[in-house]
């Protein structure tokens, strides 16, 4: 039967769906913006702290779902803009160091509240 995931750390929904869903031991996130839980907002300071706190919300719901940063097998990263390729990966290697998992990284021409980055993954409960 799915699960439904709430992270009650990670920001509320935009619409009409969930922080993830989880089935048969697979987790499944949505995509997770830069936006702060606590106050609503996307975060100020360019890609660098964008990233960090996408990469944050998405390790939390993971976390909601009982997995961790290791059980990732999967991510879809969304970039406005394909020049700031580089400094994302700056920031994803420090949260995925070492047996990263698959991933797929391209621009897309907008993203939801005019964020630079979005990203989703699937990973496996413990």
């Amino acid at each position: 039967m799915k699960q439904i995931i709430v992270a009650k750390s990670a920001p509320e929904a935009i619409g009409p769906y969930s922080h993830g869903t989880a089935f048969n031991g697979l987790i499944f996130t949505s995509g997770q913006l830069p936006v702060d839980g606590s106050t609503g907002s996307v975060v100020e300071g360019g890609i660098a702290a964008q990233s960090e706190m996408s990469l944050k919300n998405l390790i939390s719901v993971i976390e909601a779902a009982n997995g961790d940063v290791n059980t990732v097998l999967k991510t879809t990263c969304y970039l406005a803009n394909i020049t700031d390729f580089a400094a994302f990966n700056e920031v994803y290697k420090t949260v995925f160091h070492t047996d990263c998992p698959a991933r797929s990284c391209f621009a897309v021409k907008d993203l939801p509240l005019g964020v630079l980055v979005e990203v989703e993954a699937i990973a496996h409960q413990k």
